[in-house]
């Protein structure tokens, strides 16, 4: 299978590519820097810096898009939201409209979204696919994203949406977690009440493969581990994988400060739940957060 993937070069990517290589298929990436993808997959994959390069007639089977500006790598000043709207939106509208003009359609586009697709909601409530989001920039933000990847089902594409939680494995959200709490500093940030809906870097890659896969599978899905944790919950495991104490609550200013309005990826949460993988049959690698952080910082 030829698979066309943008942010190969990501956090994802960097495990999703090698996976595919692994899988015998043929992967072009289209990156920025030719330079980078060299040095990460040598002459292992092909690579595009401009959609352009790939003629009408390219026979492309499949389509993952998961490129984005990371969403807490700085403060939500407004240029920075529009940022982080054109990464996100600008970058599926070229493949939507690639897709439209190859002869040969691909007969799937999975594309990246985020559970903030969903906004704050109260940490009891469980939220499936079809819940109702609150109106607020993160909801506005995958929302978009989501109805550029859906103009794909208009040249015959089945598209899938990857709502993904917090990724646990060797970078990512992690990576910054983890300095304060191997020197004992770490603990639940504000009231520690806020729902973390996480997923273990190989069962986002196995759900990514089941979606890939399965001709049946189409429109929005969750990809977290059924066991989401509060805020507090995610802390004290931790700290316990690192054996470390987590007692030091972080206050509310400090992401306020940091963040600006972003602030709300920090103090606030979903409580999201994998209810159409789950209906679908992909059974979880790691469904609990204790084995899946011992998991992780065993390979780290």
């Amino acid at each position: 299978m030829h698979i066309l993937i943008s942010g190969g070069t990501g956090f994802i990517g960097q495990y999703l590519v090698p996976a595919l290589l692994a899988e015998g298929h043929y992967i072009t990436l289209w990156a920025r820097s030719e330079t980078k993808v060299q040095g990460l997959y040598g002459d292992s994959v092909s690579c595009v810096t401009a959609l352009d390069a790939l003629e009408n007639n390219a026979v492309i089977d499949a389509v993952i898009n998961l490129a984005g500006e990371g969403i807490a790598d700085a403060r939500w000043t407004e240029k920075r939201k529009g940022i982080l709207l054109s990464s996100r939106v600008g970058t599926t509208d070229a493949l939507v409209a690639l897709i439209e003009r190859l002869e040969t359609k691909p007969a799937v586009m999975l594309s990246g979204s985020a559970i903030g697709f969903y906004g704050s909601q109260p940490p009891e409530k469980e939220l499936g696919e079809e819940a109702e989001p609150q109106a607020e920039f993160t909801h506005e933000l995958c929302q978009r994203w989501e109805a550029s990847a859906l103009r794909a089902e208009a040249s015959g594409v089945r598209v899938c949406l990857l709502r993904t939680g917090i990724v646990l494995g060797r970078g990512g959200a992690l990576a910054k977690m983890l300095p304060p709490f191997r020197f004992g500093l770490g603990g639940r940030i504000a009231s520690g009440v806020q729902v973390m809906s996480w997923v273990h870097i190989q069962d986002e890659l196995g759900m990514i493969l089941y979606l890939l896969k399965h001709a049946e599978c189409s429109g929005a899905f969750n990809l977290t581990a059924p066991g989401a944790v509060s805020n507090c919950e995610f802390s004290a495991e931790l700290g316990r994988a690192l054996h470390r104490p987590a007692l030091l609550p972080l206050p509310s200013i400090v992401p306020r400060l940091l963040l600006g309005e972003g602030a709300v990826l920090l103090l606030q949460g979903q409580r999201v739940y994998p209810q159409r993988l789950e209906a679908a049959g992909y059974k979880f690698s790691y469904p609990e957060l204790p084995t899946a952080l011992e998991a992780v910082l065993a390979d780290w």
